[in-house]
């Protein structure tokens, strides 16, 4: 399990080699904001009426809301604010991205403000001899130090934009360095931005128990590290079922239920057990902060993101800037149908994950899992 654990963290830390195609369409120009009302699925009533009660009309407003986009390289940041943004466009919002990873040369979107104006990655590495890594957080350094640029650049969007930060993807610089959750906190702090991240990890590794433990940490580290209103979320869940098999059904990986049956898991391979001790601990410490949970998205998918903006809108307080001290308006918002994630979790396993029998009398099911040998 540790070699999986530390292949995983190495692996992230590299920037994967990422081919951008031009910009693309992900929604059809057909679709509307009404189109929500005919989804059909039990979550989709109260998912219909956020949007019909907030957000189909363009609106001004005195605070700047926005998401941080942040996930290790290859789990779809980028796609992630192309699809975003689009979608958050037809329901009636004016939005803006911001690029601020300085490696990355090719956007499939518009971008209001591309820190490669600033500085590039390229040049950085040529100029002072650094490897990608390093030149990363010099980069980072040296936008913390040039903040007064990026204000310039955003103050026009401030009036009337959502706004979508794509941030790098090295894990670094968002568990380890300060520059990246310095920046954020400026914009949080002295710019009053209300904005929430929005964590991106591939939905593939919950196929195997090492890699899914490893991305728990991440994540329980990155909401430590930045202290900003938190999502976490999988992504690519339409791809899921062409890496394997799930031990466990999908929503003990999105609730991060009992991991003690992660652990027996982890301990049917000869070579994970010898590091048993190590693997409850990791375990433990998740269970003990009990924060981190999944919600899942493909990205094609107009419920998916209609239900990611819900989520991030409770999170930045998005939902509540129309609301001008009214506790009715307030008590409304409480008072209504609730979104109940198991429901939603199921329609996902049953529309993206292959039913499997023999998966849940071979493994057992996260109620009652079935294993060879004592527990401990």
């Amino acid at each position: 399990m540790l070699s999986l654990s530390l292949s995983l963290s190495l692996s992230l830390s590299l920037r994967d080699a990422r081919a951008h195609t031009p910009a693309t369409q992900i929604f059809h120009t057909d679709f509307r904001p009404q189109d929500l009302a005919s989804f059909g699925s039990p979550t989709n009533t109260a998912c219909c009426k956020h949007f019909t009660q907030r957000t189909f009309s363009p609106v001004s407003f005195d605070m700047v809301f926005g998401q941080v986009v942040i996930g290790p390289p290859g789990s779809g940041k980028t796609t992630y604010c192309n699809g975003m943004s689009e979608f958050l466009q037809i329901i009636g919002r004016k939005v803006a991205v911001v690029n601020l990873d300085p490696a990355n040369d090719s956007l499939p979107y518009k971008c209001a403000v591309n820190i490669e104006d600033l500085i590039k990655l390229e040049d950085v590495m040529s100029e002072h001899g650094l490897g990608p890594n390093g030149g990363l957080v010099y980069c980072m350094d040296y936008i913390e130090k040039n903040l007064d640029w990026l204000k310039s650049k955003l103050e026009p969007l401030e009036k009337d934009h959502y706004i979508l930060f794509d941030f790098p993807g090295q894990v670094e610089l968002f568990t380890l360095h300060s520059n990246a959750k310095n920046i954020i906190t400026e914009m949080t702090t002295k710019w009053d931005y209300r904005l929430a991240a929005v964590h991106l990890v591939d939905a593939h590794l919950c196929c195997d128990p090492g890699k899914y433990l490893s991305a728990l940490l991440l994540s329980l580290s990155t909401m430590l590290h930045l202290e900003l209103p938190h999502i976490n979320v999988l992504s690519k869940i339409d791809v899921l079922a062409s890496y394997g098999k799930l031990a466990f059904n999908l929503d003990f990986y999105t609730d991060v239920q009992d991991l003690t049956y992660l652990q027996f898991d982890l301990n049917k391979d000869p070579f994970s057990a010898k590091y048993r001790k190590l693997t409850k601990d990791l375990c433990e410490l998740v269970e003990d902060f009990a924060l981190v949970s999944f919600t899942t998205l493909n990205i094609q998918d107009k419920e998916s993101v209609a239900n990611i903006v819900k989520l991030v809108d409770k999170c930045n307080g998005y939902v509540f800037s129309g609301i001008e001290g009214d506790i009715n308006e307030f008590m409304k918002l409480a008072a209504r149908d609730l979104d109940w994630d198991y429901y939603r979790t199921l329609a996902v396993q049953e529309e993206y994950i292959d039913d499997n029998d023999s998966n849940e009398d071979d493994k057992g099911s996260y109620l009652g899992p079935s294993f060879n040998g004592e527990k401990g």
